[in-house]
């Protein structure tokens, strides 16, 4: 099992964390999304998850992937865009 957190900017209200959730969660190999609004951070969880499968379906959704946090245990801000 594999767990990533992607930051996203634009999610300002439940509809839009519903809306980026679902769209993840139909990417093959994603098995939970768990979105935090305050942060502007998706989770994602599962195998095989395509960090490019991940920012198209955000973008499909219309909010901006600003991409991965690589070192989340250690409190970094380091991330890919």
């Amino acid at each position: 099992m594999t767990i990533k957190t992607f930051i996203i900017e634009g999610m300002t209200c439940k509809n839009c964390i519903a809306h980026v959730e679902r769209g993840i969660k139909a990417i093959p190999g994603v098995d939970e999304v768990i979105s935090d609004l305050t942060n502007g951070q998706v989770r994602v969880s599962g195998n095989e998850i395509d960090n490019l499968k991940v920012k198209q379906s955000v973008e499909e959704s219309g909010y901006i992937f600003k991409g991965e946090i690589l070192n989340i245990a250690r409190g970094s801000d380091i991330w890919f865009s």
